[in-house]
């Protein structure tokens, strides 16, 4: 059996206020079910989620303020975590990700496991 280690996908695309069309919803759900499901398939597939586009944020004097982190005009709108052998492989699955074909960007990131 491979040896196998845990990687993050992270992706980050522009906030947009524009409203897709039904059809281009459509359309971008086929291709996150497919890129998703292949991963699946595979059984490296751990975990995925959608990040809404709205949130505080918590400084370390334990100020809050209402907003997301924008960096270089891109947020986090997701994750990610794959199973893979090796980073080149986990960066291979990423350049498959649908964010890239709406202008966002998949960071690749190995996981280490946290001890209590």
């Amino acid at each position: 059996m491979e040896n196998l280690q845990d990687f993050m996908l992270l992706f980050r695309m522009q906030p947009n206020d524009q409203q897709p069309t039904s059809d281009q919803i459509s359309e971008m759900q086929k291709k996150w079910g497919a890129f998703i499901g292949g991963i699946a398939a595979q059984a490296k597939l751990l975990s995925t989620t959608r990040l809404a586009f709205e949130g505080v944020l918590i400084d370390n004097k334990l100020n809050v303020s209402t907003g997301i982190t924008i960096a270089d005009n891109e947020t986090l709108s997701g994750n990610m975590v794959i199973k893979a052998t090796t980073f080149k492989e986990a960066t291979k699955i990423a350049k498959g990700c649908p964010i890239l074909s709406m202008g966002g960007s998949v960071e690749v990131r190995g996981i280490i496991p946290m001890e209590a």
